[in-house]
């Protein structure tokens, strides 16, 4: 069996307080570091080979944290960060995206997000996310687990691709807590239409629950 687990970074102050993040490089606060040192061993005892981690400071924090404990270094990749949220959406609350740019926040809510400059779409974020997914699942031999760090809303679309399900499936996944984390399998239990299939195991698993 190999394993890929994926892991959302922990908590800063900017998710503490609703503002937007996307690629804003905002470090993790003290609940976060904590909640890294927290599921750290966990993760480490799985005996990960390799924490690849996106470049953005909350996960590389997150992953730099993890890879100690594990006794490796994260290899650092841009192709795993979160959703770009557009130049205006960033540090600010709905509330204040609503009242400062009510046109990009009615297209946000209407889900016309190629109508916001600068915004990535979910096609843009797997275009970038995919590839270095399955360059990781192709760099693990039988028995090794990989480590993946990076974010909430990448890794809810990145995820149910991965798997190859259908769009209304992967919708009903819910928000990943800061740190929890995903467990994706891959067997020769796994058959399905004489291909060997990846599949999900865990979902939002958190240290301590």
């Amino acid at each position: 069996m190999r394993r890929l687990v994926l892991l959302r970074h922990g908590r800063t102050a900017w998710n503490d307080t609703g503002r937007a993040q996307g690629h804003a490089d905002v470090p993790l606060d003290e609940v976060g570091e904590a909640q890294a040192k927290a599921v750290a061993p966990v993760l480490a005892a799985l005996s990960p080979v390799a924490v690849w981690s996106s470049d953005l400071a909350r996960a590389a924090g997150t992953a730099a944290v993890v890879a100690a404990e594990a006794g490796l270094e994260p290899v650092l990749d841009a192709r795993l960060r979160e959703f770009d949220i557009g130049p205006h959406r960033v540090g600010l609350t709905d509330e204040q995206y609503a009242a400062a740019h009510p046109e990009e926040h009615a297209a946000l809510v209407a889900g016309d997000v190629e109508a916001i400059p600068g915004r990535e779409t979910p096609d843009d974020v797997l275009a970038r996310f995919l590839p270095a997914l399955a360059s990781y699942a192709d760099a693990l031999g039988d028995g090794e687990t990989g480590l993946v760090v990076s974010h909430g809303a990448a890794l809810r679309v990145a995820v149910p691709a991965f798997l190859e399900w259908h769009d209304e499936v992967g919708e009903s996944l819910g928000v990943l807590a800061n740190c929890g984390w995903i467990v994706l399998e891959h067997s020769a239990s796994t058959w399905t239409g004489g291909v060997v299939r990846w599949r999900l195991t865990a979902w939002n698993r958190v240290a301590g629950e």
